[in-house]
Formats: C-alpha cells, structure tokens, sequence
C-alpha cells in the first residue's frame, strides 16, 4: 500500500512525496500551491508543473536532504529502517531539516507552532558528544526529528547567550554544534582558522565558534538559513530560509557529489548560479573568490554539496536567490593521510600541487568569465590571505601549523603567478 508524506515549505503544503507499491519514491506538486500566485519550484531540479516526478528526478532533492555514508547505517540501524529507504528515513527525522521544508504523514495537521527546547546542562552536552557517534542527529531520542545533509558528527540547536538547548518537535534551531573527530587532530581548531580567516578577508562566510565542555572541544556554527524576526514586546521568532546545496539544485544525488563519481563540475556550478542568482555579477565573483579561497587553503574536499542557494523573501513576487555564505571549509591538506585531489578539478587537473596559472585561465574558458581577471585573482587573494592571518586568532598548535601551511601556499602561489 502507498505511503504518503505531506511536504510544507514554511506553513504552506507544497506536495505530496509518495512511496508507491513498489518502493519507489515519487513526487507531486499539490494543486493549492500551483494555483497560488506566485509560488515558488521547492527547487531548481523540480519546476513547477502538474506531473509527477519519478525517483529519479526527485531523489537528488529529497535523499540530499539526509545525511550520508556511515551516519545514514547507523541511524537506519537505531531506527530499525533500511538505510536506502529515504522515505522512511525523512518519515522518521524530517521535522527539522536545512532550509525551511518539513515533512508530515499525509492527513495529520502541520502542528501550531509551539516551539519547546530542553536546555542542556554542561554533563548532558557531554552525554550527547559522546553519544553523537552511536546516535547520529541524536535519531530515535523522544521528540527530536531532526535531519543535516552530509558525513559527519554534528546536531541541530539552539544558542541563547550563553545555554545550548536541543529543539523539539520541529522547533527551529539556530546553530550546528560539530564535535571534535578523533581520526583528524584538531578538526575543530582547523576548521575555525579557515572559517574565520575566510570571513576577515572578505568573504560572505557563516559565523563560527569554538567552545570546550570537560576537555571536549566542539564548533558552533550559525545557521546562515535562519532569520529573527522581531515581534511585539521586542521579542524575536526564528524563521526558516529555504535553501539547497548545488547537487540538489542540479538533481543529483549525494552519492555521486564528487566530480570524478558524476557530480557537478566547477563548470556546472557557474552555469546554474550564472542561470538562478538575483545578482550573478556578485554571486559569480563571491563563488570565484571561494574557489580559490578553497585552493588556497588545500580544502580538497570542496565538493558541490559544500556550496549552496539560499532563497529570501520567500512566496512573494521579489523573491530573491543568491549564493549562500560559505560552510565547511577545512585545510585537508594538513592531513596527510587525506587525498591531494580535489573533489572538483579547477582547469582540467585535480591535484591542487598542479594547478598553475594555465589552469585558471581554462577554468576561466569554461566558466566564462574574463581570463585576465580570474588569473589576475589568484594572487591577490593570496596576498589577501597572507595580510589576515595575523588578524585571526590561533587558538592552538594545530590551528598555528595549519597557518603555517596556509602561508606557505600562498607564497608559493604567489611566486608561481
């Protein structure tokens, strides 16, 4: 017997993901949203229309909303599912996803909205650290379905001064909280330096903290698909952006988010932000810039998932889409037992110790933007990089070799353009 998910963007039901006979998952747009001016695609991959859309065409929307690889098995596992079974799995903790959709069993009245968050003393945040990597997203726990996209350890809350508290119900959370990671020493101190040095030269990038409970050292980052809005009394609510990755925008799914296994090339990003973007000249610059942001710290990982459009004002006729700010940046390279390949090639060659300045000129063919301007952006965005790092606070060795590093690429970029 079919199965049927209702899917709200906001508090507006938009369609119908179905689970059919067979097991296969399938997409309706609801009649209500068609015919309410002027409603908006719930993504680039899945226009507007009447028909249906078959699993092929809706998983790369539907399945990227969950996480991946070993965290997928294991919360499949804790909630007695198939870890292939996406309709089950965002049955189970698509309450509070990225971006602004939320999915409920088909008849059931989305909830009024009562948002409920349970504060977390000091020794329950280290309960839950621990826990994390026996019970991904905290799946299964009364009350909490909540899903994030990717392969690490990381939960969903709310920041308020000083108190982290777990949403309930689908409440709203304000910040991914991403624990250390015993494999990768000083993953957090890594991750922060880059964030941070991203955002002091420049760059539209979330904002991040470290922070440490009983030696355990963990990284807030705020959600940039978040907005406060004030109300009455000088009070403020939490709304949803709407928001999707690149290989969501592109209909692909997760599996395949690396260029060599079939995921969006650089070529491709350019193109679908060239095509989407309210204001492509800024947003094509800022992605440019990110790029060789990325190349220059040796974040090799930089997979099209690890880019975003983030969707404002939303249901309304000046809707705007643009590049989100940047996520998930880490100097990879300081890990030698991680690949030197890139997960994108940048002019033809995926090894970032390769790619020379011929490289950002195809790069610039391909993208089409001016050769002269992007070979020219290459050193002065080392140069950038280089006058910042003493402006950026180290906060341990890891984060003062991963500077090191960092500087020493750019020099030799420098010296090599």
């Amino acid at each position: 017997m079919a199965r049927i998910l209702d899917v709200y963007l906001h508090e507006e039901l938009v369609g119908h993901l179905t689970q059919d006979d067979g097991g296969q998952m399938v997409f309706d747009y609801a009649e209500s949203w068609l015919n309410k001016p002027p409603a908006m695609p719930l993504s680039q991959s899945l226009p507007l229309r009447k028909a249906q859309f078959t699993s092929r065409e809706c998983r790369g929307f539907f399945a990227g909303i969950l996480p991946e690889e070993s965290k997928r098995e294991i919360i499949a596992r804790n909630l007695g599912i198939s870890a292939r079974n996406d309709y089950a799995m965002l049955e189970q903790i698509g309450g509070e996803c990225a971006g602004a959709v939320t999915f409920i069993p088909a008849g059931e009245t989305l909830p009024e909205r009562n948002d409920s968050y349970r504060k977390l003393s000091p020794e329950e945040l280290v309960k839950i650290l621990k826990e994390l990597p026996r019970r991904p997203l905290l799946a299964g726990d009364e009350g909490i379905r909540l899903s994030l996209a990717g392969a690490q350890d990381k939960i969903a809350v709310r920041l308020e001064g000083g108190d982290i508290s777990l949403p309930l119900g689908g409440a709203p959370s304000t910040h991914i909280l991403k624990p250390a990671v015993e494999r990768f020493e000083g993953v957090v101190a890594n991750e922060a330096l880059c964030m941070n040095l991203a955002a002091a030269i420049g760059l539209p990038t979330a904002k991040v903290e470290t922070r440490v409970v009983e030696d355990m050292e963990y990284l807030l980052v705020e959600r940039y698909d978040r907005n406060y809005r004030q109300v009455d009394g000088g009070s403020h609510v939490i709304e949803r952006l709407h928001q999707e990755d690149f290989c969501q925008a592109q209909g692909i799914v997760s599996e395949l988010k690396y260029q060599k296994e079939g995921g969006p090339s650089l070529k491709q990003c350019f193109a679908l932000l060239r095509e989407v973007s309210s204001a492509p000249a800024i947003d094509l610059r800022n992605l440019l810039d990110a790029v060789i942001y990325n190349y220059l710290v040796g974040n090799n990982d930089a997979h099209s998932k690890n880019f975003s459009l983030l969707y404002q004002s939303i249901g309304i006729g000046n809707q705007q889409v643009r590049l989100a700010p940047l996520y998930d940046i880490v100097s990879t390279a300081y890990y030698p037992e991680l690949s030197p390949e890139m997960a994108m090639k940048i002019g033809g060659e995926y090894s970032s110790g390769k790619v020379g300045p011929m490289n950002f000129e195809r790069l610039a063919e391909e993208t089409a933007l001016a050769k002269p301007m992007v070979k020219r952006r290459v050193p002065e965005m080392a140069e950038k990089v280089i006058s910042a790092l003493p402006k950026v606070e180290i906060v341990n060795p890891v984060a003062e070799a991963v500077a090191k590093l960092i500087h020493e690429r750019c020099e030799n970029v420098q010296n090599r353009f």
